[in-house]
């Protein structure tokens, strides 16, 4: 299960259901918002897919939403990963309501999405929810204008990830101490993009070498307890934080 994400936007033709899937399958609110894909098909830049394994129920959830925030240029993905008796109703929860509240705070608090460099230039820091995790990322070398708008971008999705954990715990019909998801959620403005992800889900960015073989570069790090700096994030020595979305 998984979405596909092109650098390059091209005019789509009408998707029909892929083998095996029923058609209109996972796409409850699809119809609802242009450019919005919370099931198997295929968008101007993105395409989804996935199928019904011998597992049992499929806990997988996952959504593209071209012309994200009303930006052309902007494209938001996300893939959730649900595990306990829960997981596929905390999933399609994150899914259909994550990337609103992220569209919304950047727009509250912003007005439209700041403006990205143009210059495809990369500023890599840790999008961890937890202070003590992120105030070890460097910064050094990168220009001001990209580092108000890498931290404005954060800062929104350290907002919506926070809102959508709250509501979760509220929730009366979903048990968020048993169940919960993995989230790993992007957005591509230009030749930018901002991850941000919680669990062991993984954005992998696909290129092509000089033979022009293609050649997967891993862009997260898999949020696991057995991972020294995981653990560290979910057992802080004060101000102990939860988020049931994450493993």
């Amino acid at each position: 299960m998984g979405s596909c994400l092109t650098a390059e936007q091209r005019p789509a033709a009408a998707a029909g259901a892929a083998p095996g899937v029923k058609e209109g399958e996972g796409r409850r609110r699809e119809e609802e918002v242009p450019g919005r894909i919370a099931g198997n098909g295929v968008g101007n830049a993105a395409c989804l897919f996935t199928r019904q394994g011998r597992k049992g129920t499929n806990q997988d959830a996952m959504v593209v939403w071209e012309n994200f925030n009303g930006r052309t240029d902007t494209v938001f993905c996300g893939v959730f990963d649900g595990h306990g008796p829960h997981g596929h109703i905390v999933a399609r929860k994150v899914r259909d309501t994550l990337p609103s509240k992220l569209r919304d705070l950047i727009y509250d608090d912003y007005g439209e999405s700041p403006i990205s460099n143009s210059d495809g230039s990369i500023l890599e820091e840790t999008l961890s929810p937890y202070a003590d995790a992120e105030d070890k990322s460097p910064m050094s070398g990168q220009k001001q204008e990209h580092r108000e708008f890498f931290c404005t971008m954060k800062d929104s999705f350290r907002k919506a990830f926070k809102v959508t954990d709250k509501e979760l715990k509220l929730h009366r019909t979903i048990d968020s101490i048993c169940s919960g998801s993995t989230a790993v959620t992007l957005i591509k403005q230009g030749h930018d993009l901002i991850i941000g992800n919680l669990g062991d889900s993984r954005a992998v960015l696909g290129t092509r070498d000089q033979n022009g073989r293609l050649v997967a570069h891993q862009l997260t790090v898999d949020l696991k307890p057995d991972h020294p700096s995981t653990f560290l994030s979910y057992f802080p020595i004060s101000n102990m934080f939860h988020f049931s979305v994450a493993n």
